[in-house]
């Protein structure tokens, strides 16, 4: 087994984030850049179907299909952690749902120890790959590589009265959840492209792959990290039963995922030398923090029985979506082309918290997440989730080998700050579903069902109900405490020669979905490397309720 070729450099994983790093440092045609991935084309007409969406998401040929440990505080459930194993990564299998997250979640970065990272400083980074085109104003981008856009901007009735429910309940209603003003009920975003699934691999490497200076490997496992002393040089990869060598002149950049970029780091010799030791690897670099602080968000659905036959339940036999995909196979049009999540809100759980750690994903039918009808008749659900968890959990490798899944615990609800939060969920839904505006349309509750009243009652009904919401993050921390794993550059701390660019490396988890701020974090990673980091923008303000310290919503009638 010999060295096969030498690259400037290597990026491990074509997903939300890897795809931008490749494409990014490609653009400088004196550079040779290796991209390397597990899994194959992302040409799929499922993964190119938003309303498909459940189908590559269940396909163990686009889906790593990890799965947690008994997790101690949800029953000893153990839980669904998909990850993308194609182009594109998750964000070819995910919801396609565009969030930024709050303002302040970032700065929380930076007040954590993530120097730069406020922001102010990404802001321009979200304008630089977005094109925008149900928006436009000072914190919104119309020229990047990724599309965002309204579905089929709330045609169906409901949305707009999940929306004016809201302002019912004395919430107010925001244009753009992503631009001035989060907190509030409005219109939700997507990234589709004219009725095409706007992933990573779409957006960025169609364009990209064209460059002769890089090589897209497919098919490749990354076995380990190679090391000569403190120094990465390269990668170890198992291609079609042979194992091969590359090389990296300047760095490899690690970009699979919040699962896999820190078993990589561990199979490799970097984490914890005790972990390490007894999982039987040999320590290159001990650092405690590999692994450590994983996050997610977790949510679960109201059901309500629809008294119009105006829901998508009517639309799931067998005829209706062969229609459906017909219509979308030869115009890009109709209900393929949306992933339907179309109006949504961000609320605060209580006075005193002072950005939004609620979100709601509202849902014109009563579905199940692979697409499947939930009962007969016409229905809808919105998903919430408390968003801000303070549970803390870990992705420990368990051998050598690469193969061997890493063990998964999120510790979900460990905390009383997040059972309480849930909580919170229960009781605020409830009275913005039983305003007015929902009255034309909300029938019979099918969950939670009425009786669910106490703090027992609703604990027990969340932990059998909720699911994770995907958003698995923070196993890299970036910053400089005792369990921080890169540094402000992305660099991971005593190596050289190696950086960690997706969302393991969140020292915190922001408000929203997490494929938005993942592609923020990869182009201005992309700049660190290159030396050429966007000034910061110094004009654009954000809101936040002047008396979050003594209100939870702006009016209460």
């Amino acid at each position: 087994m010999g060295k096969i070729k030498e690259y400037d450099y290597i990026v491990v994983g074509a997903g939300s984030a890897g795809a931008i790093v490749a494409s990014r440092l490609s653009e400088d045609a004196s550079c040779n850049v290796l991209l390397v991935e597990y899994g194959g084309s992302d040409r799929s007409v499922f993964i190119r179907m938003p309303s498909a969406l459940g189908i590559p998401m269940n396909s163990k040929k686009y889906n790593w299909g990890f799965e947690t440990a008994p997790e101690p505080f949800l029953n000893n459930r153990a839980m669904n952690c998909p990850r993308g194993k194609v182009i594109g990564g998750t964000s070819s299998i995910n919801g396609m749902v565009y969030v930024r997250g709050n303002a302040q979640d970032f700065d929380e970065w930076e007040s954590s120890g993530a120097a730069g990272w406020n922001y102010q400083n990404c802001l321009p980074y979200f304008k630089k790959f977005e094109n925008h085109s149900c928006r436009d104003s000072e914190y919104t981008g119309n020229e990047g590589p990724v599309a965002i856009s309204g579905g089929n901007n709330m045609r169906n009735p409901l949305y707009r009265a999940f929306i004016d429910a809201g302002v019912d309940a004395g919430y107010g209603e925001t244009l753009d959840y992503n631009g001035y003003r989060q907190e509030g009920f409005g219109q939700k975003f997507m990234n589709v492209d004219r009725g095409i699934r706007a992933s990573t691999g779409y957006s960025y490497l169609k364009t990209a792959k064209k460059r002769a200076n890089l090589t897209i490997l497919k098919h490749a496992l990354v076995s380990k990290i190679v090391f000569e002393g403190k120094t990465a040089t390269g990668i170890q990869c198992e291609i079609r039963g042979a194992s091969k060598l590359f090389g990296a002149k300047s760095e490899v950049i690690l970009c699979a995922g919040a699962i896999g970029s820190p078993q990589l780091l561990q199979v490799s010799g970097v984490g914890s030398s005790v972990a390490l030791m007894a999982a039987g690897i040999e320590v290159v670099h001990d650092l405690p923090g590999v692994g450590e602080n994983l996050q997610d968000h977790l949510e679960f659905n109201f059901q309500y029985r629809c008294k119009q036959p105006i829901s998508l339940n009517s639309e799931l036999g067998l005829f209706k979506k062969a229609l459906i995909g017909a219509r979308w196979l030869l115009f890009k049009t109709g209900l393929g082309r949306t992933n339907h999540f179309e109006s949504c809100a961000f609320i605060r759980s209580r006075a005193g918290v002072k950005w939004p750690d609620i979100q709601y994903h509202f849902l014109p039918g009563a579905i199940t997440y692979d697409g499947s009808v939930a009962f007969k008749g016409h229905g809808f659900q919105v998903h919430v989730g408390h968003n801000k968890p303070s549970s803390r959990g870990h992705v420990k490798a368990m051998s050598a080998d690469v193969r061997q899944a890493p063990e998964i615990l999120f510790n979900y609800l460990e905390t009383e700050h997040d059972r309480q939060g849930f909580r919170d969920c229960v009781h605020l839904t409830r009275e913005i579903m039983s305003q007015p505006s929902m009255d034309a349309f909300r029938g019979e509750v099918i969950q939670p069902t009425a009786e669910i009243q106490t703090d027992e009652q609703i604990d027990q009904f969340v932990r059998e109900s909720v699911d994770s919401a995907y958003h698995p993050c923070g196993t890299c921390k970036m910053g400089i405490d005792a369990l921080a794993v890169v540094d402000a550059e992305l660099r991971v701390h005593g190596l050289a020669n190696i950086r960690v660019i997706d969302a393991s490396v969140f020292p915190t988890i922001p408000n929203g979905n997490l494929n938005a701020p993942t592609m923020m974090l990869a182009e201005r990673g992309a700049d660190l490397i290159k030396g050429q980091v966007i000034e910061p923008l110094e004009t654009a303000p954000v809101y936040s309720d002047d008396h979050w310290r003594t209100r939870q919503r702006e009016t209460v009638k």
